[in-house]
């Protein structure tokens, strides 16, 4: 039986996980003001893929019994600046929620939570991509950042998301 702690932890990463989602959404309308449509796509993929996160995580709760408890999410901000600085926010958010999908391990091993601690590893591995995809991006556009041409080619790159 999974634990009421346990439960009101995956309920509050349900919310993280809603409110990424809804950050990347706004990067990619933000991203298509700029005219960057394959950088806006990449964000929009990136979307759809937090929104799957939270239906795992829904899932899970759901074969254990427990009840999903969904929250308000939050406002995300509008404005990015360039393309280097919302990527880097990629990065720096992808790692924020490395560490709260960490610290849910660590509760699930505290408490014996097998079933728990197994569902966590997809979520670990997971993030590990997560956190080399937007990193790879990063150190593409740091390369790549004095030129409109090289830009414009890495937006189309991004486009075959």
């Amino acid at each position: 039986m999974i634990s009421q702690k346990m439960v009101d932890v995956i309920n509050d990463q349900i919310k993280a996980e809603f409110d990424s989602a809804y950050l990347y959404l706004s990067m990619s309308a933000y991203l298509e003001s700029e005219n960057l449509k394959g950088m806006a796509h990449w964000l929009k993929e990136q979307f759809k893929e937090e929104v799957t996160h939270a239906d795992k995580f829904m899932q899970y709760l759901y074969q254990r019994g427990a009840r999903v408890i969904l929250e308000t999410i939050s406002k995300p901000t509008s404005d990015f600046g360039t393309p280097l600085d919302l990527f880097k926010a990629v990065l720096k958010h992808e790692r924020h929620v490395s560490d709260r999908i960490n610290k849910l391990m660590n509760l699930a091993k505290e408490e014996k939570d097998y079933a728990s601690e197994s569902m966590l590893t997809w979520f670990i591995k997971e993030q590990i991509e997560e956190e080399a995809s937007a990193e790879d991006i990063v150190n593409k556009i740091e390369l790549l950042e004095n030129t409109k041409t090289s830009m414009y080619l890495l937006d189309q790159e991004l486009a075959q998301r």
